[in-house]
């Protein structure tokens, strides 16, 4: 059975601590690194001032590569 793909809004939320892009990055690197789902569902923008243009190549990439 598969589990549903980890939302980014939710992901957000359960990280309090997170207050730049790049603090999300780490997150959602070691989010991926526990394995346990393979999907992410990119549902919203990060709103910090640090979000790049290309912000869902990066958050896509963090999660698929872990902290390699």
């Amino acid at each position: 059975m598969s589990l549903p793909p980890i939302l980014l809004s939710d992901l957000i939320i359960q990280h309090p601590e997170v207050y730049s892009f790049a603090d999300l990055l780490s997150a959602i690197r070691k989010r991926a690194e526990l394995g346990e789902r393979y999907m992410l569902e990119v549902d919203l923008k990060p709103d910090f001032p640090d979000t790049p243009r290309n912000w869902e190549f990066l958050v896509e990439e963090a999660f698929v590569w872990g902290e390699r």
